[in-house]
């Protein structure tokens, strides 16, 4: 049997749960179908040891949900994981979710006007859905490097995405490859429980003191009984997020920034070699800029070895480094090593008009118009795809920007009509795109990031503004995105007006 909606939903995490919301509101019917088998997305998947949000707490949330219970002002992983659950019990979501039910297929059918989906799981489904939104996430796949003879490695061997829990690290000499965001985190933490820890760090990160501290009771009881107060402090980290885009990309407080940042690491490493080898040698921002203040201690303390140059093989019982260094003892490797970002698996399944795939679509780099809609695949929304991302401030804030643009764009669909991306539109905000990010550190900062398709080094992930710059540039559209269709009647008036 095929079940038809009027919008369907792939994922289940913020982005997923924010269209849900958004679409339902504004009195579409709307089906969420989730792989997994609870809400969450990134939340859910990466429990690592020391996993927390580097966006303030309460900033980190749906406008509409704010939460007066966060225990610190940057709110560790299950705690952001809780209340993304929380949100969907909330909004009697439940009902409207099919859990377990991977999408294996997406392909525009011409004559029903919609997309026809495959889903697999326990209960394989077909479903005919008008529109199709992905919220698939851009940290959903883990990205596995090609180390020769990795597969060979002994021990238990996992990504940090994928966390075995079952594995004891008591004790144990733990490998961590990698040195983002994720390693930041998890070196200092599993340093307090692991024998040692040898760090293989390809290129150092820019690290910002992060301040964090946990809320006293009185406080958010505070914030519980005066929501008034809790907008007011939305509003003001909301304008301090807005105010770091101006350092992330190159702008006049990229200096002050990385002098910042250059302190920190004086502050807290005082070996002058070790300083060296975590200074890095790219521009303030060409990388996601980090926020911690246990990563240096950890990383100067008799725990962690600093391994100063990549995993380049497994060989025996060795872990053998770029540099030539060979490591040996090691009872378990952990691949800190990021996400297939600017390739999403999905793009491979989805076929638009004339069977053209998304994966082909974006041969060269990912495109579109508004971050969201791609020509020549009508009625398709791609939530936090391209250029979607901010390396600024709280991602959550486009991806509710960008649930509205899908409810405008809706509510200009004539009856039976189908709205279609003008490809012109398309090229016209790429080229703004690109236009807005040349000189940008991202792509002259001298370094490799995952912000830069590598095909074509045009920068696909990030939105070079602000996410007030985002919502004018949408706003300023009024539609005009889209082909006008052609009034229902008017192609047999024509044939009339021809007899």
């Amino acid at each position: 049997m095929t079940r038809r909606v009027e919008v369907a939903i792939v994922g289940a995490g913020f982005a997923g749960l924010s269209a849900a919301m958004t679409l339902r509101d504004a009195g579409h019917d709307i089906a969420i179908f989730e792989r997994a088998d609870r809400v969450g997305g990134t939340w859910r998947d990466n429990t690592y040891p020391g996993v927390a949000c580097d966006v303030p707490s309460h900033l980190y949330g749906f406008a509409r949900h704010p939460e007066p219970s966060w225990s610190a002002e940057f709110a560790p992983g299950a705690e952001i994981q809780a209340y993304i659950e929380r949100v969907a019990d909330r909004e009697r979501l439940g009902d409207r979710i099919a859990f377990d039910s991977p999408l294996v297929d997406a392909e525009w059918d011409q004559d029903a006007a919609a997309w026809r989906l495959a889903f697999g799981g326990a209960e394989s489904a077909v479903v005919l859905a008008d529109a199709l939104v992905l919220a698939c996430g851009r940290l959903s796949e883990p990205r596995i490097p090609d180390i020769a003879g990795l597969e060979s490695f002994a021990g238990p061997l996992f990504h940090s995405a994928r966390w075995d829990h079952g594995v004891d690290l008591d004790g144990a000499h733990v490998a961590v490859v990698g040195s983002g965001a994720s390693a930041v985190q998890l070196v200092p933490a599993l340093a307090k429980r692991a024998g040692t820890v040898t760090l293989f760090q390809r290129s150092p990160a820019w690290i910002l003191p992060r301040g964090d501290r946990a809320y006293a009771p009185e406080e958010r009881a505070g914030f519980a009984a005066r929501p008034e107060k809790l907008a007011q402090l939305r509003a003001r980290l909301d304008a301090e997020g807005e105010a770091r885009f101006a350092s992330r990309s190159g702008g006049p407080d990229a200096a002050a920034a990385e002098a910042l940042a250059r302190a920190h690491l004086a502050a807290q490493i005082a070996d002058p070699a070790l300083r060296a080898a975590l200074t890095p040698d790219y521009a303030f921002g060409c990388k996601r800029v980090v926020l911690s203040d246990e990563f240096y201690p950890a990383v100067a303390s008799e725990r962690v070895v600093l391994e100063a140059s990549a995993l380049a093989a497994v060989d025996g019982d060795a872990l053998v480094a770029a540099s030539g260094a060979r490591h040996r003892g090691i009872d378990a490797l952990v691949l800190a090593t990021g996400f297939q970002t600017t390739r999403q698996p999905y793009a491979r399944i989805v076929r638009g008009e004339n069977g053209v795939t998304l994966a082909e679509h974006w041969a060269l780099g990912m495109t579109s118009f508004g971050s969201t809609v791609v020509a020549g695949f009508p009625q398709l929304f791609v939530l936090n795809g391209p250029n979607a991302s901010l390396g600024h401030t709280s991602s959550i804030l486009m991806l509710e920007a960008q649930a509205e643009y899908v409810a405008t764009a809706l509510a200009r669909r004539a009856p039976g009509g189908v709205l279609r991306v003008r490809p012109e539109a398309e090229r016209a905000y790429t080229r703004m795109v690109d236009e807005r990010a040349a000189g940008t550190p991202w792509l002259t900062g001298g370094c490799r990031n995952w912000y830069v398709d590598d095909r074509s080094r045009r920068l696909t992930l990030v939105w070079p503004g602000t996410v007030g710059d985002y919502r004018a540039a949408l706003a300023a559209s009024g539609g005009a995105e889209f082909e006008v269709p052609a009034p229902v009647g008017a192609a047999d008036a024509h044939e009339e007006t021809r007899s």
